[in-house]
């Protein structure tokens, strides 16, 4: 017997309600406290073990500044992260969509495809080099 799982099924509502409560106490605990400051937020392992940055450090200190309306500072403590949030905000975009157009599958296609991700990551890639050069 097969069981036919709906979109809008109760699981995947419940589980949609976790993700926003857990979304939304993470973004009220990263806005109110400043993780320079704070000790309870997890230390970098690369920068711990190797005394340079990743390309994710300073994310934390980061979404702080932004949620502060800080943004020269949020840009100053990771500027990969900064200059990411529109893209990945359209990757979102992009899977949430129900019924994307051939258009918007091809756009999808382009900007998240093979060829996209091996540009992203030698971006990623010369971010870390980079940071730790200048």
């Amino acid at each position: 017997m097969s069981v036919n799982k709906t979109e809008n099924s109760p699981r995947k509502r419940v589980k949609i309600f976790v993700f926003s409560i857990l979304a939304l106490a993470l973004l009220l605990i990263y806005g109110w406290f400043d993780p320079s400051t704070s000790h309870f937020f997890p230390k970098c392992p690369v920068k711990t073990l190797t005394h340079y940055d990743c390309p994710g450090c300073g994310s934390q200190r980061a979404i702080h500044a932004l949620l502060n309306f800080e943004f020269r500072e949020a840009f100053r403590q990771n500027a990969l992260l900064v200059l990411a949030l529109p893209y990945l905000a359209l990757s979102i975009i992009f899977n949430v969509m129900k019924a994307p157009s051939e258009k918007m599958l091809r756009w999808r296609n382009v900007l998240f495809g093979h060829h996209a991700t091996l540009i992203i990551l030698g971006i990623v890639i010369a971010f870390a080099i980079l940071r730790n050069v200048l």
